[in-house]
């Protein structure tokens, strides 16, 4: 039996672990809320400048005088159709990719999985050089199109990974009983296995358009047209020479940009709920 001594003791340590794990959460928290308190401050200060401040005077100056077709407009539509783009040609592949490695056991699986993840190890930077002549070659320098299919490329091995590990928690029971009634691998994949793994499908595209959400280099290189830039590349316009910085329509510009995101994260989760539902799905 535990003494009293010992069982205060016990609670006296959890409760130290307790207020440590507090205390370091919150200071992960006030690393990620710092930044954001000056990019809502500075967005309403038309004298903002890189120190956190309150402003003298509430103003909307930032956000007007970023709110233009070349700024924002065409910058975000652009941003719309390259994440967009990249994570559903991400996402698709990946299905077709993983539904032979999840339900097939054959010895190229494990191999053919260590490549992809060497794919994930490798830099985007280190690429760029070889990639950057392909395009001059096949003439698709500032080509959306091509630029999407590069950056669902570049993020296909990760979403190999992700997409498999969510289909191995798909049944394969459900998916013999429909072989049964007559139904092809196509169909059973489009009709059983895919509408039963949507939460992780839609983490995956979350995951993919919040990475060519972010992505600066790629665009940068592969687009040559101001109209064609995404906003991860047209936020660069605002430091200008010098060490010029308009510090207000940067952090506004910012806002704008950040907007789009979490509001796809918001919808997306609350569409899909937050786990797997497939209980009772298979009897016996």
């Amino acid at each position: 039996m535990n003494r009293p001594g010992q069982l205060s003791v016990a609670s006296g340590r959890r409760s130290s672990v307790a207020v440590l794990a507090n205390v370091s959460l919150l200071a992960i928290a006030a690393c990620f809320l710092l930044p954001l308190s000056w990019l809502i401050l500075a967005s309403l200060d038309a004298e903002a400048s890189y120190q956190t401040q309150f402003p003298a005077e509430v103003s909307a100056a930032n956000y007007a005088a970023v709110l233009t077709p070349e700024l924002t407009f065409v910058p975000l539509l652009n941003s719309f159709l390259l994440s967009g783009g990249t994570a559903v040609v991400t996402v698709l592949a990946a299905v077709l990719a993983a539904y032979p490695l999840s339900r097939y056991q054959m010895r190229f699986n494990k191999p053919f999985l260590y490549v992809v993840l060497f794919g994930t190890c490798l830099p985007i930077t280190a690429i760029m050089v070889p990639v950057y002549s392909l395009f001059v070659q096949l003439n698709f320098l500032d080509s959306l199109a091509a630029t999407t299919l590069f950056m669902a490329a570049s993020s296909l091995p990760m979403a190999i990974w992700m997409t498999k590990n969510f289909m191995d928690s798909v049944p394969v029971s459900l998916e013999e009983a429909a072989w049964v009634d007559g139904a092809s691998a196509m169909n059973a994949l489009a009709r059983i296995v895919v509408p039963l793994m949507r939460p992780g499908l839609a983490v995956v595209f979350i995951f993919v358009f919040i990475q060519a959400w972010g992505n600066f280099f790629v665009p940068f290189i592969l687009l040559l047209s101001s109209a064609k830039q995404p906003a991860a590349v047209s936020i660069f316009s605002f430091f200008g020479q010098h060490g010029a910085i308009a510090y207000g329509q940067l952090a506004a510009y910012s806002v704008l940009y950040s907007v789009p995101v979490v509001l796809l994260y918001i919808l997306v989760s609350r569409g899909i709920g937050g786990s797997f539902a497939m209980a009772g799905a298979v009897k016996g």
